[in-house]
């Protein structure tokens, strides 16, 4: 299994590297099988090669069966973005749930933002059209927008099977009010459907995030609201997160380059580990392997009871540990 490893920017080459050991110790103990090629992506490669996306990097992309990706700090744009968009990877899947241990104003959080991750204003179809007037396009389609519906109750089928579907179509009628009409396709079936408007669902996820299982929506939206449910959870630096498709996948934390504690060796591995766990368990499912899907459960219950024994965790969720540290503590309780 052949994995394109970009390490990003900021924190993200040093949380990668403290990460590997982890990451080949469940490949030994599962004989994973795993192959890492590391490629070049990001701020660093547009300052070494004048591109933030290489010729050379897409060429091993294109050969790799998934990419696992650290944060990118200023051009995420020319590389997350392009990439998503290059390979159909319609489907952002971004989990928020609540960490025994890890203090947060809420409790018994557990849910799942599907983010339509192909159209809408991220489309970048924007330009001036006059000296002070600027004009972007929001791409809606029924063909995306029925896609990610149909995955988002896929999903919900293997959890509570219930779906709020995220719009603004009282408003924008016709770019919401088409993704809205996708959703009602859900009336009827086996999955709870219910609708709700974009600020109103911000405002309720802080009332009663409980409350939600699987919100679907578009892109912007699914942004945002998933930013918020993570910190709501406990911490942007634990929120993981995948971009699906049909021909390839990549995996990435939430959380951005966080240029500001970049080098002090404090940076949380979390997210980015959890979002290997994410790879694993979606290779796994690929392949019906159950290798991959209990190197997955190992790793996500390592980091559980890391939190949980309340030792050896970063600043950002209430220690005073190391990144290395951390990230040893979660390679000790891998099972």
């Amino acid at each position: 299994m052949r994995i394109a490893l970009i390490r990003g920017d900021g924190v993200g080459p040093e949380v990668v590297e403290a990460s590997l050991p982890v990451i080949e110790k469940l490949n030994r103990s599962y004989k994973l099988g795993l192959e890492f090629v590391d490629v070049e992506a990001g701020d660093g490669a547009l300052r070494r090669r004048g591109d933030p996306l290489p010729q050379e990097s897409l060429k091993e992309i294109e050969k790799a069966d998934v990419v696992l990706k650290g944060p990118v700090g200023e051009t995420a744009k020319d590389v997350i973005v392009r990439l998503r968009q290059m390979y159909d990877m319609y489907a952002n899947v971004r989990p928020a749930f609540s960490i025994p241990g890890l203090a947060s104003k809420f409790e018994g959080v557990d849910l799942v933002v599907v983010r339509e991750n192909t159209e809408d204003l991220y489309k970048g179809v924007e330009q001036m059209v006059a000296d002070d007037v600027a004009v972007a396009l929001k791409i809606v389609s029924r063909k995306a927008s029925e896609r990610i519906v149909k995955f988002a109750a896929d999903m919900a089928r293997t959890r509570r099977r219930k779906v709020t579907c995220v719009h603004k179509a009282n408003v924008m009628k016709v770019t919401d009010g088409l993704f809205a009409s996708a959703c009602r396709s859900l009336k009827g079936t086996d999955v709870q459907l219910e609708e709700m408007y974009v600020d109103a669902a911000a405002a309720n996820l802080v009332r009663k995030p409980q409350a939600f299982d699987v919100i679907v929506t578009t892109n912007v939206y699914g942004d945002i609201l998933s930013d918020e449910a993570s910190q709501i959870a406990g911490s942007l630096g634990i929120a993981p997160s995948a971009n699906l498709g049909e021909r390839k996948s990549l995996f990435e934390p939430v959380h951005g380059a966080a240029f500001d504690i970049a080098g002090k060796g404090v940076a949380n591995p979390t997210a980015f580990l959890l979002s290997v766990g994410m790879m694993l368990e979606h290779i796994g499912n690929l392949g019906n392997d159950h290798r991959f899907l209990k190197a997955s459960i190992s790793l996500r219950e390592a980091i559980l009871r890391v939190y949980s024994s309340g030792r050896k965790l970063t600043p950002d969720v209430g220690g005073s540990a190391s990144l290395a540290d951390m990230a040893n503590e979660i390679a000790q309780f891998l099972v």
